[in-house]
């Protein structure tokens, strides 16, 4: 086609924001040879088809009305038919648009037109610019469409939609034979991109009888995938699992719809927190270290695993045993014999690791090792290199690490959930990199999420992480984690919850993706369950993906939930308590107390020396234990709504509502001689914030439950007590069940080494609170997952839920499998 036919013509709106009703495109000079060929439809068809273009009123709706319809066309001699699809001009500079031709039609005034459905290259998705990940001639299918010029169409093209169980060999075939192929639709709202089927595929007819035939593949292999008993296992990988808050949250939401939903595997790089997901499911497997050393020990654990003949292997668990755990018991003797002076012979291995256990800057492979006549106070890590001689001990610990699944294999987990640390964005972080998030070390455990994923292969993925990953530096690490799903051709969607839409008192906004293999169902958002009107920003450009949005305000709400609705009836405790369990003293005075007090449900019932935490007592309601200098100032602080800081004497706001000294008086202090108004209250937001030394009150919620409890620069005062807030009070603002015991330290340190700098860090079970998913939304999540896994089809990326929060929690107490 000549270069002077080129001109802007209407094309697929922004991604990120819903096409706007407009007027068609003015249409082109018409080239000589431009027509449409053969007969036109009959008219009883074409108004039967198209009855929009028939109307005798148009100017409403803006619809182009229609002399005749045709199903074939030449463009610069080249002849298109109804159904074809095309290259399409864009922008002088850009690529051309692809669209499939789905009208063909001659205007009352003569002119001619085609209907154009679109498709979205990777790059104008909300993929952008990581559409690196995403292969060139990979195209998604888009449910815009509209009408262009018969003149802009460039050149006849070839796409092949590729079935979701295809295999790679006739995957590859077909792609090689096209100009384009594409497997998933695109759409806005919250940036769906879902397996092709009957609900997105392409307009039917004879021509599209592929996109019929690959509907009905995605639906039986689905079934196929579903067809299991409703109540049989799903196994969960929780990772950057923290004190377990999330995966719990998940699997009381899929135990609702009769999914049982077991966290099998867990890690976390600190201790506590992993002691506290232990203390509260003793059957996970919980490891604490780092998840890149996490999939490193994947990857050898597969290796060991393939030398042994243990994958894909058609013996029956119990004939392992038989033929792996008891063929070595004559091997075992003649070793001991062969043992020379000095050496030390091993008894078993116990455990397996990637890292550096032994703090000597050799990472590798390590096996935990008990030494034959010695007692576990002489176990040591050996790395696997100094155990050639005992290949039968590790064949005997593979094999029953094997049968009992110690460690997840590639398609043999069901779901992975975590929320990958993006400290890098965090907008507590002031020296966060806006420019160029990817590089920064801070963010690296998302690439490291994405890699575990890619590596196992499951059913299910769930990514929660703060909200600036869509905010700033224009939403690079949103945008890279979706490329990162879609590249490796999992189903997702992208929605940001904020936790009082669901049940408690506080504003925390998370985003949270969803990834889905192509022949699973991809699980929904639920709907708000809550009136909220809390404090948190998103831009424009992402409030597609922002539930309790406007456009989703249509389900029922319960009332909002307060401070005084979770916390008033919980024991009076000063700054020094130091119970770490105590009776309640006093019975449940709302509806969220009530149900928030209600014992463990049986499923997940715990026996041994954890059944203690059976009975009715109140767990970790300690507060942070404040210094005496901050003790004085807080009982200085009014018990009303709004006291802080600003209330104690030597303070005046002057102009611009900024604090200050108040010169007309000696400046007051504490006992220690220290001033009690200290100065980086006064200089905190260069003055302006009331945020040091607040009070909360009982009719308000707070912006997000924090990590650290210090009164320094945060408003946790208790309302009518001179402390901060405790930890099982910030528990109940995060929807933690009182029956969900933490472990660790109100107030610990410990030395992390920062660029080879020693820093001290306040540790201790409020950073586990602090870190947690809010449970209503983590429950919410987990009956949209129950759903997906049962293979019950969803045409909106959002619906409502079966049972709100905290009614649930009655309802999960008797639950039993």
């Amino acid at each position: 086609m000549e270069s002077s036919k080129r001109v802007m013509k209407t094309f697929p709106p922004n991604p990120s924001s819903p096409k706007k009703a407009r007027l068609p495109t003015p249409p082109l000079p018409r080239e000589p040879d431009d027509r449409f060929a053969g007969k036109p439809v009959p008219a009883d068809e074409s108004k039967a088809r198209w009855p929009t273009r028939y109307g005798a009123d148009s100017s409403v709706n803006q619809v182009l009305q229609a002399k005749s319809h045709y199903t074939q066309a030449v463009v610069d001699g080249c002849m298109f038919n109804l159904y074809d699809y095309a290259h399409v001009m864009a922008e002088e500079g850009k690529p051309d648009y692809i669209a499939k031709i789905v009208e063909l039609f001659e205007t009352i005034n003569g002119e001619l037109y085609f209907s154009a459905q679109w498709f979205y290259r990777a790059a104008d998705t909300v993929i952008k610019e990581q559409s690196k990940f995403i292969d060139e001639k990979r195209v998604f299918y888009s449910g815009v469409r509209d009408d262009n010029p018969l003149g802009s169409i460039v050149s006849k093209i070839k796409i092949v939609q590729l079935p979701a169980n295809v295999d790679l060999a006739e995957k590859q075939k077909l792609i090689l034979s096209s100009d384009f192929y594409c497997d998933m639709a695109y759409s806005v709202p919250h940036f769906s991109f879902t397996t092709l089927n009957a609900t997105n595929a392409p307009e039917s007819s004879k021509a599209d009888s592929d996109a019929s035939s690959i509907s009905d593949a995605c639906s039986n292999s689905a079934l196929e995938d579903a067809d299991v008993d409703e109540k049989s296992e799903m196994t969960l990988l929780d990772l950057y699992s923290g004190c377990g808050a999330m995966s719990t949250g998940l699997s009381l939401g899929a135990a609702i719809s009769d999914v049982k939903l077991v966290t099998r595997w867990a890690v976390d790089l600190n201790s506590d927190a992993c002691k506290s997901l232990k203390l509260n499911h003793p059957e996970t497997e919980v490891r604490n270290e780092k998840a890149d050393d996490f999939l490193s020990l994947l990857k050898e654990w597969e290796k060991l695993c393939k030398e042994f003949q243990l994958v894909d292997s058609d013996v029956e668990d119990s004939d392992f045993e038989e033929n792996n755990l008891g063929c070595d018991e004559n091997k075992d003797n003649d070793d001991e014999s062969s043992v020379s002076p000095g050496e030390y012979e091993v008894e078993k291995l116990l455990s397996i690791c990637y890292g550096d256990p032994n703090e000597i800057q050799k990472t590798g492979l390590y096996f935990e090792v008990r030494w034959k006549g010695y007692g576990p106070g002489d176990d040591t890590w050996e790395p696997i290199e100094g155990l050639s001689n005992c290949k039968d001990k590790i064949k005997d610990f593979v094999t029953s690490g094997f049968k009992l699944k110690v460690l997840p294999l590639p398609g043999k987990v069901d779901f992975i959930c975590g929320g990958p640390p993006c400290q890098g964005m965090s907008g507590f972080n002031r020296f966060r990199n806006i420019t160029e998030p990817l590089s920064d070390p801070k963010n690296h455990q998302l690439e490291v999420f994405m890699d575990i994923v890619e590596f196992l292969k499951p059913r299910f993925v769930l990514m929660e992480n703060v909200v600036d990953i869509f905010k700033l530096a224009g939403g690079v690490l949103g945008c890279y984690a979706v490329a990162r799903l879609v590249s490796m051709d999992y189903q997702s969607r992208v929605g940001i919850l904020a936790a009082g839409s669901y049940g408690v008192p506080q504003c925390r906004m998370r985003v949270f993706l969803w990834g889905a293999r192509r022949t699973e169902v991809l699980p929904q958002y639920p709907l708000p369950t809550h009136e909220f009107v809390g404090k948190g920003v998103v831009t424009v450009e992402y409030k597609e993906i922002l539930l309790g949005f406007e456009k989703d305000q249509s389900c029922s709400l319960e009332k909002s939930i307060l401070l005084s609705d979770a916390l008033s009836e919980l024991p009076e405790v000063t700054n020094f308590e130091k119970r770490d369990e105590r009776p309640y003293d006093s019975a449940p005075r709302t509806e969220f107390q009530k149900y928030i007090r209600t014992r463990r449900p049986v499923f997940l019932s715990l026996n041994g020396e954890n059944s203690a935490l059976q009975k009715d007592m109140l767990y970790d309601h300690i507060p942070y234990l404040l210094n005496k200098d901050d003790y004085e100032r807080v009982c200085r602080i009014p018990k009303r709504k709004g006291a802080n800081y600003r209330d104690l004497p030597g303070v005046r706001v002057g102009p611009n509502n900024k604090a200050e000294l108040d010169p007309s008086i000696e400046r007051p202090t504490v006992s220690s001689g220290k001033p009690l108004v200290p100065d980086y209250a006064l200089s905190f937001v260069r003055g302006t914030s009331t945020k040091p030394f607040g009070r909360l009150w009982w009719d308000e919620f707070v912006h997000t439950v924090v990590t650290r409890a210090e009164p320094h620069n945060q408003c946790i005062l208790h309302p009518g007590q001179d402390r901060v807030l405790s930890i099982r009070e910030n528990a109940r603002l995060q929807g933690f069940p009182d029956w969900y015991k933490l472990c660790g330290g109100v107030k610990e340190s410990f030395s992390l080494l920062v660029s080879d700098i020693g820093c001290l860090h306040e540790y201790g079970r409020y950073i586990q609170v602090g870190n947690a998913v809010a449970f209503p939304v983590s429950i919410a999540l987990g009956q949209m997952l129950a759903k997906a896994s049962q293979g019950v089809p969803s045409k909106e990326p959002v619906t409502e839920i079966a049972v709100k929060f905290p009614y649930c929690l009655e309802l999960l107490s008797t639950k039993r499998f």
